[in-house]
């Protein structure tokens, strides 16, 4: 079985998080091949960005830590595409107001379906969407 991470996984583990210890202890101690799409890496980086327009990281340190990312991500993770497959289901999933979910969230719930991966996240409302979903 695989895992998927979404981008509140990632950046945990780029930026000092109540849950950065137990998600650094996930990512070492997992045997389950680790799946990071391009749309989670692009989420990683917009939640940089916003680090850095808040003052709160130096552009350096920002880019330092993507490049980081980028290497781990070469090294111990397999790359995934986002398919049209993935938004359209996205869109039904979206389309299901009870599940309460923002496309970005209902795209990574999508490809995790896709690729028949856990999804691995730190997100509540995207944990319980997958739950009702089988995912």
């Amino acid at each position: 079985m695989s895992a998927y991470l979404d981008a509140s996984i990632l950046t945990a583990t780029l930026v000092e998080q109540p849950a950065t210890s137990a998600v650094r202890a996930y990512l070492i101690g997992t045997v389950q091949e680790l799946l990071v799409s391009d749309f989670a890496a692009a989420e990683v980086a917009s939640a940089l960005s916003r680090l850095v327009r808040m003052r709160r990281l130096t552009a350096d340190d920002a880019s330092a830590r993507l490049n980081d990312f980028e290497i781990w991500r070469a090294e111990a993770s397999s790359l995934t595409d986002v398919h049209g497959a993935d938004a359209r289901l996205a869109y039904a999933y979206v389309r299901r107001f009870d599940l309460r979910l923002r496309a970005p969230h209902a795209l990574h719930l999508a490809m995790a379906r896709r690729l028949d991966a856990t999804l691995v996240t730190l997100d509540r409302r995207l944990a319980n969407a997958a739950e009702q979903l089988g995912v």
